[in-house]
Parts: C-alpha cells; structure tokens; sequence
C-alpha cells in the first residue's frame, strides 16, 4: 500500500513555476537558475507535478514567526 506523501500535514505545499515566474525570481533576487537550491527530479513531494530537470519549484511552509516563508528549488536528476 503506497502512500501519497503530499497529503500529510507534514509536507508543505510544492509547485512547479511557470518560465515567466523564473525569470521575475531570478531578476529579482538577481541570481541564476544554477545557484538556486536543489531537489532531486524523483523526491516524492513533487512526484505529482510532473518536473523536469530544470524546473524550479516554489514551496510554501508555515512559520510560526513569520506567517508563511517561501523557499524555491531547481530540479535536479537523481543522484
């Protein structure tokens, strides 16, 4: 019995950024794509979204100081 990660209360929320959304981040922070973080292409919480290598992931967790805080991820191939 497999189970869906993404629904645990655990997993915050992940999702895959669109081409526009990634330049506006990276311009923003004035950063490249390659200096970002990384997630591997087969971790389970992104599973559902399809990604690519190359794809930037945004995840939102809950902060008990600040609200919510943002996080972003550039996808890797496994390991």
């Amino acid at each position: 019995m497999a189970m869906d990660v993404t629904d645990h209360v655990a997993v915050p929320e992940h999702r895959k950024m669109d081409e526009d959304e990634v330049e506006e981040l990276l311009e923003k922070f004035d950063t490249k794509k390659e200096k970002l973080p990384k997630i591997e292409r087969t971790d389970s919480a992104i599973k559902g979204l399809d990604p690519e290598v190359g794809d930037v992931i945004e995840i939102v967790r809950e902060s008990p100081t600040a609200g919510e805080t943002t996080y972003y991820r550039e996808v890797i191939e496994s390991r």
